[in-house]
């Protein structure tokens, strides 16, 4: 089910903090183990999604539909802000958060151009071939 801009705008916004606010309550836990970073930086990478995509409705919010979200300055904003939010947590939830977020980063690309791209249609060209005698 789809809901307007606005509206996920805002929910992206608050799930935003409450990602943030569970990462930095459970700190110790997160940094204690070995295998928790590597929840720690999926947990970042799930903190990179959700940022993309308010600043993604934001962008649509006040620049109209048709604008799109680019490389550079908005993903890479939202890459650093989140490998931050991890580096808080532990050096190897940074690590760990770069390689699930742009994992992610691809998929989110692969299904939205499959969304979003008019299919491109072909005309066959005709052959020439050599003329006999």
């Amino acid at each position: 089910m789809a809901v307007s801009s606005g509206l996920s705008f805002t929910l992206a916004s608050t799930l935003t903090v409450v990602v943030f606010a569970g990462m930095q309550l459970y700190k110790q836990q997160l940094a204690g183990q070995e295998w928790m970073h590597i929840v720690g930086g999926f947990i970042g990478s799930n903190l990179f999604i959700l940022l993309l995509t308010a600043v993604g409705n934001l962008e649509t919010l006040l620049f109209g539909y048709g604008f799109q979200t680019k490389l550079f300055p908005e993903v890479v904003f939202c890459l650093v802000a989140a490998m931050f939010a991890s580096g808080l947590v532990h050096r190897v939830c940074v690590t760990t958060c770069l390689i699930f977020s742009l994992v992610a980063l691809y998929y989110m690309n692969r299904i939205s151009q499959g969304k979003y791209t008019p299919p491109v249609s072909t005309a066959p060209t005709p052959v020439k071939g050599k003329k006999r005698n």
